[in-house]
């Protein structure tokens, strides 16, 4: 079967979401159904941008391989190649992390 890819559309960033390392409190593991998902994400591909009143599109604060801080609840999530990711307005993107 050939390798699928998504390509987000308008002003959407598909985001794979950086994994934190296995949380253990007290010597009690937590399970995955448990753990709060990371806001941290690195931005695998861009829309094709949005446009403004104008008609005239608009330019993205981030580019491919930025690490973004996200909004907690935001976006889609998507399961392609046994990976996870995230399908985000611009707008849920809440910052770039240096």
């Amino acid at each position: 079967m050939a390798k699928m890819k998504i390509k987000p559309l308008g002003d959407r960033v598909l985001v794979e979401q950086m994994e934190d390392g296995e949380q253990v409190k007290g010597g009690i593991v937590i399970p995955d159904s448990a753990k709060e998902k990371p806001q941290q994400a690195k931005v695998v591909a861009l829309g094709t941008g949005k446009l403004d009143e104008n008609g005239k599109k608009t330019t993205f604060d981030v580019k491919v391989g930025d690490v973004v801080l996200t909004s907690k609840y935001g976006g889609t999530d998507v399961k392609l190649d046994d990976k996870e990711y995230k399908i985000l307005n611009s707008d849920d993107i809440l910052g770039i992390i240096e």
